[in-house]
């Protein structure tokens, strides 16, 4: 079978340097019989590892080319899609699963489409045990970025109600074939126990407004919103949205009309 070309359009960038790979598999701790969800397998250089060690292995490629090399391995079910549209309480339980209602989800995915990807999974953290990406460096540090922080922003806010969250491992350019640009970095979310009950579209638009213009106090912003919204609340506006931490954004998305 001839070579694969990476392609631009889907963000390809196959990881290939053998220490960061056991680095990965080791950090994420496979073990036989788990759900395990791959996303953007490539050319398969965690998936094999992973499939060695859990015995089935379920992957999600949107490239047809890479998806017809992956159905050559019989321990891999191959789902050919775009991860956005793909329904993870729907997906098939490999034959080799124990009894666990819970998936692992990993995987090294496309940059240009990170953040959508994560969002979309936040509508399953109820379905999944954990969660161990490779993602471009400076994301990683938005996602886990503490308040009062030049980094943390509503990416930080959204993922850190519904995960607890650690910067893992750093993986440099030449880790990869063709070399991105940037620095990556793997990351694990686990979803939390006992997230705050609030509505996630309630929160992501508060918070949305909040960052729209992140150099100005809250009052320009967040303020005139919450007078829309009839808020009879009290909140502190007279701060910029960066210095708000993750709860008062929860307890404020409760108390909302």
């Amino acid at each position: 079978m001839r070579a694969h070309q990476p392609r631009k359009r889907f963000g390809q960038h196959f990881l290939t340097d053998g220490g960061i790979i056991d680095a990965i598999v080791a950090a994420i701790g496979p073990q036989p019989g788990q759900w395990m969800v791959e996303i953007g397998p490539g050319l398969a250089a965690l998936t094999r590892p992973l499939a060695q060690h859990i015995g089935h292995l379920l992957v999600v490629e949107l490239d047809h080319d890479l998806a017809a090399r992956l159905r050559l391995h019989p321990d891999l079910t191959v789902i050919e899609a775009d991860v956005l549209k793909v329904d993870f309480a729907l997906l098939p339980r490999p034959p080799t699963m124990l009894d666990q209602a819970r998936q692992r989800v990993v995987g090294n995915l496309p940059y240009n489409i990170s953040t959508p990807i994560l969002f979309h999974l936040l509508g399953f953290a109820l379905r999944i045990e954990d969660q161990h990406f490779m993602l471009q460096k400076e994301v990683v540090e938005r996602m886990v970025a503490e308040p009062a922080t030049a980094r943390y922003g509503r990416l930080s806010v959204m993922l850190q109600w519904r995960y607890q969250m650690e910067n893992i491992l750093h993986v440099p350019p030449q880790s990869f074939d063709p070399p991105p640009r940037v620095d990556s970095a793997v990351v694990r979310m686990l979803p939390r126990a006992q997230p705050a009950q609030l509505d996630p579209q309630r929160l992501g638009e508060l918070v949305r407004v909040a960052f729209s213009q992140r150099r100005k106090l809250l009052r320009h912003t967040l303020g005139r919103w919450l007078q829309e919204q009839q808020f009879g609340g009290e909140f502190d506006v007279q701060r910029r949205a960066e210095e708000v931490p993750v709860c008062e954004y929860e307890q404020l998305a409760q108390s909302l009309p």
